[in-house]
């Protein structure tokens, strides 16, 4: 039995190119802006490609504090949650119990919009992949809240580093509206160090030109 690659910005970084997690070139985001580079979370969709990313949300839970329960929101932070609390017990030795909502309630089983560990008086870690306008986010703590949890911060796999409508991103956003803590995997500066370690010039100088328009 292999031993599971160690989780590391530059790591991730080229597993999420070779699955086409990652792409650099030119797209546009729903926002309009022309993006240098495009990263979707979605294509992390086997199980070394899963491993890794839970691996690092699992690090780096373990430098936070405040950690009674994971929480992935529907649909995409569902595996995710569940792969690092997996990630959690095997590397960490440490069980942490998770959860996860539904988009639609039920009314019978379980019921309501949540599903696994009871959040009622728990500090609670949300995960997902990237916090692009924060919408998502709020409903998720929202849901949270309304069930008796303190939201103890939020996890993501990617920090774009760019304004959102003003002069703050998407996560400073949050993190001032909400007054939690948000950390990233890894950042767009990490994205900037690996092109340029790998000498692409044509790359970097456009990611350096987006970030002069949009980076914070």
């Amino acid at each position: 039995m292999s031993t599971p690659a160690q989780f590391n910005p530059q790591a991730f970084i080229e597993l999420a190119l070779s699955r086409g997690v990652l792409k650099f070139g030119e797209f546009t985001l729903k926002s309009g802006r022309v993006s240098p580079y495009f990263f979707n979370a979605g294509l992390l969709n086997d199980g070394e490609a899963l491993s890794l990313l839970a691996q690092g949300y699992a690090d780096k839970l373990t430098q936070c504090n405040n950690v009674e329960v994971i929480f992935g929101p529907a649909y995409k932070g569902i595996p995710f949650v569940a792969a690092t609390a997996v990630a959690l017990s095997q590397v960490h030795n440490q069980s942490v119990p998770w959860g996860f909502n539904r988009k639609e309630a039920k009314d019978h089983g379980e019921g309501g919009v949540l599903v696994g560990a009871s959040v009622e008086g728990k500090k609670v870690w949300i995960i997902d992949d990237v916090i692009t306008a924060g919408t998502a986010i709020r409903e998720v703590v929202t849901i949270l809240k309304n069930a008796g949890a303190t939201i103890a911060g939020v996890l993501v796999a990617l920090d774009r580093q760019e304004k959102g409508q003003g002069q703050l991103s998407a996560i400073q956003e949050v993190q001032k509206e909400l007054e939690i803590p948000v950390h990233a995997l890894i950042t767009m500066k990490d994205l900037m160090d690996y092109l340029d370690a790998k000498g692409d010039k044509d790359a970097l100088a456009k990611m350096e030109a987006y970030r002069v328009k949009y980076g914070i």
